[in-house]
């Protein structure tokens, strides 16, 4: 998260993304349109007498060449294993391409809607993609991308927090307190889960990153693809009280051990990784902050509100780590 340049993005202009398509020998039509992206920057650019196409400039200093292509090279072989990811272009030979300091990918536009997350049968369709997807992801692992783990997702972000002053004076005591407490509860969960295998994931499976069409599901934004525990890409697609949840589990699991076998014991897991999530959001906001993308987006950050609200969803997550795994079969 501690990238050089807090505003990357200055010299990114209307000009300079219709040349770096130009530059690689696709002729545009002037056609632009800026997707929703934060991390990085995401435009529809229109080709001339040919489909539009996606182009993916990545946020510099956030990943090496090598990760980047790690993950271009994983949607690939889930393309040739005819899963439905979206994978870029091989453009002059190459995935990857640069011009005048940017790095960009370019791919195939693919629509959809939001799937309906509550019907039992789209959670095993999509229970069913997951588990393809995690057959490949367990043939080897990545070499250049990180992996999920405390260090990264909850006590590092908890040290840049504390450290860059963003806690009102007034609540720094009660933060303190409850991201201790929180990161034991999430070491107690891990422990609680033992030695679970660590394989290449999407890494962010939100209902966002997730379209839907008559065809089915599929998934777009490998940007945050590292190696984790296969939970990793199922638990954000639970929702409401824990009898719903637990539901929706079952639904899910009964189309991902179509294609991959689960092991159970990472049940212990869900709760510890959305406690992990929630404190790295916090600190990614605050390393964004001088992006002026961010403040726009979220105008809701750093306010004693928000840090309010932290705490207390802190404070219930420790609760629900408590009260032990959702389902288990």
């Amino acid at each position: 998260m501690n990238d050089l340049n807090p505003t990357p993005y200055a010299d990114l202009s209307p000009d300079l993304i219709l040349d770096a398509v130009e530059s690689i020998g696709l002729p545009t039509d002037g056609h632009l349109l800026a997707l929703n992206s934060y991390e990085n920057r995401v435009y529809q650019v229109g080709i001339d007498e040919a489909e539009p196409v996606i182009a993916k400039f990545y946020r510099p200093g956030r990943w090496s060449d090598a990760a980047i292509l790690e993950e271009h090279a994983f949607t690939l072989d889930l393309a040739d294993a005819e899963i439905p990811a979206v994978p870029p272009f091989a453009t002059l030979g190459r995935t990857l391409h640069a011009h005048r300091g940017y790095r960009f990918s370019l791919s195939p536009r693919y629509g959809g809607r939001s799937p309906e997350l509550d019907d039992a049968r789209v959670l095993e369709w999509i229970g069913r993609l997951i588990g393809r997807i995690h057959a490949i992801g367990a043939v080897s692992p990545f070499a250049h991308r990180p992996c999920l783990d405390i260090a990264s997702f909850g006590t590092g972000p908890r040290d840049l927090l504390l450290a860059g002053g963003w806690i009102p004076r007034d609540l720094l005591p009660a933060y303190e307190s409850v991201v201790e407490m929180a990161l034991v509860g999430v070491h107690a969960c891990f422990a609680r889960a033992g030695d679970f295998a660590m394989i290449r994931l999407h890494g962010d499976c939100h209902r966002g990153n997730l379209l839907w069409t008559d065809a089915g599901p599929h998934f777009v934004d490998f940007d945050d693809a590292r190696m984790g525990p296969a939970v990793q890409d199922l638990w954000m697609l639970l929702s409401g009280d824990r009898a719903d949840m637990s539901r929706q589990l079952a639904d899910v699991l009964a189309g991902y051990e179509d294609f991959q076998e689960f092991d159970h014991r990472e049940l212990h897991l869900i709760e510890a990784l959305r406690t992990l999530r929630q404190i790295h959001y916090a600190a990614w906001l605050a390393t964004r902050w001088e992006d002026p993308a961010f403040p726009a987006a979220f105008p809701w950050f750093n306010t004693q509100h928000y840090w309010q609200d932290h705490i207390l969803a802190l404070r219930e997550q420790i609760a629900a780590m408590e009260e032990g795994p959702l389902w288990s079969a």
